[in-house]
């Protein structure tokens, strides 16, 4: 976090409680702005939010501290189970509520695509809008699999985090970027073979509903994500939050 660039007069690390010199309660904040929609919303990822057991009849106040600030859209995309009667007491909106596993290598291509790898010199990104390239760089440069698919002329950009799941045991990539579901889905085919050759065969999506022309499985209430603000938060886009920085 101390690597990240401080946006405006919001804080880099985010809120604290502190009692006799000691800290009690820790709310951690990633402040950013999403340069890849239209007029860079600020977003705020609300992460970590613990307080120690004495001190809990304040954690109220360390969360409304925190939201003070209207014109932000604030996401909370990892609730624990116990915070959820909370965040909705809070108002906010759920945006996402489950996840489609699937295996994008067994999706049939419409038309021949090829998928290469975003780096700065790469030509495929003039393709795309300056602050789609914003996004694949940034992330590529924090670790993730930054991707172009391309189809004549036509490029789309997508974002992978790698994770392991099945209690650790099976790797796969989470889609941290990607314009919509529908783009996803056409271009799970490329996506689904350059990433097979990096061990990686399975593949999970933040959705509503079961995505059409993906192979796989749609589980409902597993991994629900909320947000509240101006700025409505869409599935299939976590660029810059908690799973990028820590990790699923």
């Amino acid at each position: 976090m101390k690597a990240r660039p401080v946006l405006s007069d919001f804080p880099q690390y985010g809120y604290c409680l502190a009692s006799e010199g000691n800290i009690v309660g820790v709310m951690l904040t990633f402040f950013f702005r999403q340069p890849a929609l239209e007029g860079q919303p600020i977003r705020c990822n609300l992460s970590s939010w613990t307080v120690d057991e004495p001190f809990r009849a304040y954690a109220g106040k360390l969360i409304m501290t925190a939201m003070r600030c209207r014109e932000v859209t604030f996401l909370s995309i990892t609730p624990a189970p116990v915070t959820l009667k909370v965040t909705e007491g809070l108002r906010f909106q759920r945006f996402v509520g489950g996840q489609q596993a699937f295996f994008p290598a067994l999706s049939i291509a419409s038309s021949p695509m090829k998928v290469v790898m975003a780096r700065s010199a790469s030509p495929e990104l003039n393709f795309l809008s300056p602050g789609e390239r914003e996004v694949l760089l940034d992330h590529a440069h924090l670790g993730c699999d930054a991707l172009i698919c391309v189809q004549g002329d036509t490029a789309y950009p997508f974002v992978f985090k790698s994770r392991r799941v099945l209690r650790g045991i099976f790797p796969c990539s989470q889609v941290i970027y990607c314009r919509s579901a529908e783009e996803l889905s056409k271009c799970a085919g490329a996506l689904g073979r350059y990433l097979l050759r990096q061990g990686r065969v399975l593949c999970l999506l933040d959705a509503n509903a079961p995505v059409p022309g993906l192979v796989g499985r749609y589980f409902a209430g597993i991994g629900p994500k909320y947000y509240k603000g101006p700025s409505p938060a869409l599935p299939g886009d976590l660029a810059y939050t908690e799973f990028v920085m820590f990790g699923p």
